[in-house]
């Protein structure tokens, strides 16, 4: 098989390895958003107190509840929303495209696998980013309902005690860490758009440049052979005078 098909057979398996760590990005966050009532837990700040509250049969309880002073900012979930939704987006798009090329056996032009690229390393800094902060906005949301590691429960054993708040909490931390685990991949996933896109940009440089070289050098092959091979030359031979004998 040759290079640019075995390159548009690997970028097109790591779109839809994108589509998939995608779909595992927004998925849980979508659900994580309906439980929360579209709230978001990342970098949310707030503490533990002692109430009487009223539960079961209508009798007041001593109980100890989690009480939010700020959720967390909506941009900070919407920002790994936004990158999962574009990585599945253009992932489908991309796979499409590949297998067309590889059907049709022909490749990028040059400024096409440019961009592709350009855009490639632009959507790994952003999904490093989104990475990075889905990852510290959730330690900021465990951190606040363990009471800094105070409680005697860690923050995935913290989905099966009642936080006594108007939210649904009882799967967080698993949506949470879905989602962090497969952006991490979404990260690693574009970092391998990128070799491969630099990878195809230039062989495509490559091809461009070799193009007219080879057909020069054919060309002067060529006439260097007609020079060494002449064409057979026709022996003129000199018109017969009749003879006359005496």
């Amino acid at each position: 098989m040759e290079l640019v098909r075995r390159l548009l057979l690997a970028h097109c398996a790591a779109h839809t390895l994108s589509v998939i760590a995608g779909l595992l990005v927004v998925v849980p966050l979508a659900l994580n958003g309906s439980a929360f009532k579209g709230r978001c837990a990342l970098f949310s700040r707030g503490f533990w107190r002692t109430e009487n509250l009223t539960v079961g049969g209508g009798e007041a309880e001593e109980v100890t509840r989690l009480v939010v002073q700020q959720w967390g900012p909506p941009a900070a979930c919407q920002f790994a929303t936004f990158v999962g939704v574009f990585t599945v987006l253009y992932g489908a798009t991309q796979s499409w495209r590949s297998l067309f090329y590889l059907h049709r056996r022909h490749d990028d032009t040059l400024f096409s696998a440019f961009l592709t690229l350009l855009l490639s390393l632009c959507l790994l800094f952003l999904s490093g980013g989104a990475s990075v902060t889905l990852t510290l906005g959730l330690v900021s949301w465990c951190d606040t309902v363990t009471d800094q590691n105070t409680r005697p429960y860690s923050c995935a054993e913290s989905q099966s005690v009642p936080l006594y708040l108007d939210v649904e909490t009882s799967s967080f931390y698993s949506e949470l860490t879905c989602a962090q685990i497969a952006l991490w991949c979404v990260t690693a996933l574009w970092l391998t758009h990128s070799i491969l896109s630099f990878l195809r940009l230039y062989h495509s440089h490559s091809q461009q440049i070799s193009g007219p070289c080879l057909s020069r050098e054919k060309e002067l092959l060529l006439g260097q052979a007609h020079l060494d091979c002449p064409l057979p030359c026709q022996h003129i031979h000199p018109p017969q005078t009749p003879a006359v004998f005496i």
